[in-house]
């Protein structure tokens, strides 16, 4: 009798440097929807952070890659690492995370195995002067070791493109578990119930890229008209000292949370006040918690807001004058907000599904290495 062997799956490795914050989540919730398609996936990454956790009871292959977060001297060491990673795990296909690991993974793999790199925001606009020309000049030439380049948001793709990046793009936008990012039960128990004065929430790593230090700045104003308004930090990160010295005492640090649900929920404004993004993952979240959101019109904003938000909830990156007009404007009106969170919530539920971009990802693996290898096969329900 002739027996027919199924197509063995391929071996996925996910490399990915940094290790907590939105691109983590990013990929542990990605590394768990292949693992439920029947993918075999390996991640190399530092062992500190938040993805090691997240991924403890995956039953992913998790790798100790030792990488700092910005390129330094330690570069080729680095490199000489993620090289022996390869080598042990021989994978079918290489997905790089962010600047640091799309820049060591493609000049060590240098497209001997199909790579897909995943900026989740441009390396050059997060630095100035000679170092942008620089980082600009390393994704120009390293888009050529890069079999797919995926990008978030339309606006991602436009910044590379104008830039001369030549790559074969693919646009993939950013995803929420909306089994777990819901609404308190019944909704809006879990916001305003103190009695106090309206809370806005800033969930991420506090960085400069997140903005932080301009919203403490139009925070001040925020109080001469509202002054009961609470602000929240959630989140850690080189800026906390600095900004911990400028905030009002009406600012809360809780510094970083492994569950930010609680603080979305909570939360009658989540702000994002971001000098930079791919498509920023903490507004998606909280609109999934039916939480309206403010944020920065950087790459991603526009495209992640139902188009009634927009003129209210997006104002110019790092304008505090700006920010505080709008912060008044919205936590003055507890209504409006209720509306806005409705509208937000429908939005992310019909655009924002995590499980469409596992299937828009495994048919970008497909298209390198046979769909038949990659089928999706986890059921999509609307």
């Amino acid at each position: 009798m002739h027996v027919t062997s199924a197509p063995v799956p391929p071996h996925v490795l996910h490399v990915t440097q940094p290790v907590d914050g939105g691109v983590a989540r990013v990929v542990a919730d990605l590394v768990r929807r292949q693992l439920a398609a029947g993918m075999r996936v390996s991640v190399a990454c530092p062992a500190s952070g938040a993805l090691p956790r997240l991924l403890a009871s995956s039953g992913c292959d998790v790798l100790e890659w030792q990488a700092s977060r910005s390129p330094g001297k330690g570069l080729i060491q680095e490199g000489l690492r993620l090289a022996d990673v390869v080598a042990r795990t021989r994978p079918d296909l290489i997905h790089a995370h962010s600047a640091k690991a799309g820049l060591i993974t493609r000049l060590v793999v240098r497209g001997r195995v199909p790579t897909v790199f995943q900026p989740h925001a441009w390396s050059f606009e997060a630095v100035r002067g000679v170092n942008a020309r620089m980082a600009l000049s390393w994704e120009r030439l390293g888009a050529r070791w890069a079999s797919r380049l995926v990008c978030v948001s339309r606006a991602e793709q436009s910044t590379g493109s104008s830039q001369g990046i030549d790559a074969e793009w693919r646009l993939v936008p950013n995803g929420v578990d909306l089994e777990r990012f819901r609404p308190a039960e019944p909704r809006g128990t879990a916001r305003g119930g103190s009695g106090d004065g309206p809370l806005a929430v800033c969930v991420g790593r506090l960085c400069r890229q997140k903005g932080q230090d301009i919203l403490v700045e139009a925070w001040k104003d925020v109080l001469r008209e509202l002054p009961r308004a609470r602000l929240v930090l959630v989140g850690d990160g080189p800026e906390t000292a600095r900004l911990r010295a400028a905030a009002p005492r009406s600012v809360s640090f809780v510094g970083a949370v492994d569950d930010p649900i609680p603080w979305y929920r909570a939360a009658d404004l989540v702000v994002m006040p971001s000098r930079w993004e791919g498509i920023a993952l903490a507004p998606l979240e909280a609109m999934a918690c039916g939480s309206p959101v403010l944020v920065t019109d950087v790459d991603g904003a526009r495209e992640s807001l139902p188009p009634r938000l927009a003129p209210s909830c997006v104002v110019p990156p790092e304008d505090a004058a700006a920010l505080a007009r709008a912060l008044i404007g919205l936590l003055r009106d507890t209504e409006a907000l209720r509306s806005l969170g409705r509208d937000a919530y429908r939005h992310v539920h019909a655009h924002h599904d995590v499980r469409h971009t596992a299937a828009a990802v495994a048919a970008v693996y497909g298209e390198l290495l046979g769909p038949e290898t990659t089928e999706h096969r986890e059921p999509i329900t609307t």
